[in-house]
């Protein structure tokens, strides 16, 4: 779908306020997609109305984002009075929580622009899709738009795009070619790429790093074959910790933890896990893992993750049941 096709729905709609919905604990890939595309939505009509919501707040990184970039993000967003409904970096409306039957019930149009692997519930009540799995964020898709469209990005847009991308690709660690090509396009822009990444590293405090301990001293660990395979427990931090365990030596770590009745689980890899195994997380594990946990899961193919019900070791024990087959599977 390009830019065009987009301002013609628009048009088509008769629309004045349009609601661009990031997913629960927005990050900086979510929330920057969203900055950057409303200031593109805006260069072909300037008199549209356009709210970023992230109703269940974002995360911590970003609210650093929020005091560096001038970017406002409405907590309560105005769903009910949406002409059209954009879900920005969000594979699946259950990431909304609360909020879900809200926008369910919204006779606004929906269109979802994301590089996830898209889950089917959401597609069936979204009318158009921009979806590329192949992007190593969604601010890469936001940026070829710019392009697509022939519109010069400000400074801030690109700043924005940039930290964006630096988030999702952990400072760029999984970015691809396509991703380094985006980045020199910023830095041309005027985008000083060390300043930024030096702004938005942000010291670990002591919860997280407890977090971190405590799931490398709880951690079991099970070979399969050639891969080892690490699975723990945290209250907290739960994909912080994930990435521990990969850094420390695991090929593949799955990470659970259960708050307020709720069930999460973080799924991580490194590159030689994912390409060996031809294993994607997100769509050969976490989606799976969603449905059997009675909720949904979702992500990238080295980085993802389950919101649902039930107990923590009986997620994980599925987690690797699930793990096995498809290593067996792909043999």
């Amino acid at each position: 779908m390009s830019i065009n096709k987009i301002i013609d729905i628009l048009k088509e709609q008769q629309a004045t306020f349009v609601l661009l919905l990031c997913h629960k604990s927005a990050d900086a890939d979510a929330v920057c997609a969203a900055y950057a595309f409303q200031g593109l939505l805006k260069r072909f009509l300037p008199d549209l109305v356009i709210e970023i919501g992230a109703p269940q707040g974002v995360n911590k990184p970003t609210k650093q984002l929020l005091e560096n970039l001038p970017i406002t993000v409405n907590l309560k967003p105005n769903i009910e009075y949406a002409s059209v409904i954009f879900l920005i970096d969000m594979n699946t409306v259950e990431q909304l929580d609360d909020v879900v039957d809200r926008l369910k019930a919204s006779n606004a149009p929906m269109i979802i622009i994301d590089h996830h692997a898209p889950n089917s519930d959401t597609k069936q009540i979204c009318n158009f899709s921009l979806i590329n799995e192949q992007a190593a964020a969604t601010c890469e898709i936001i940026y070829d738009m710019y392009q697509q469209a022939g519109v010069q990005l400000n400074l801030n847009e690109a700043k924005a795009l940039f930290t964006g991308m630096a988030f999702d690709t952990r400072h760029f660690a999984l970015g691809d070619s396509d991703t380094f090509r985006i980045a020199g396009g910023l830095v041309s822009v005027g985008v000083d790429a060390q300043a930024m990444l030096n702004l938005f590293s942000n010291p670990i405090d002591n919860s997280e790093r407890l977090a971190k301990l405590k799931a490398c001293k709880r951690a079991k660990i099970i070979k399969n074959g050639e891969w080892i395979i690490a699975l723990s427990h945290v209250s907290a931090y739960e994909a912080s910790a994930a990435k521990s365990l990969v850094d420390l030596g695991a090929h593949m770590a799955a990470v659970a933890g259960k708050k307020a009745g709720k069930l999460e689980v973080s799924l991580r890899c490194n590159r030689d896990f994912s390409e060996k195994t031809g294993i994607h997380l997100g769509k050969d594990v976490s989606m799976p893992l969603g449905e059997l946990l009675g909720g949904v899961g979702g992500g990238h193919a080295m980085a993802a993750g389950v919101n649902a019900k039930g107990e923590v070791c009986d997620a994980l024990d599925k987690c690797l049941k699930l793990l096995k087959e498809k290593i067996s599977s792909n043999l």
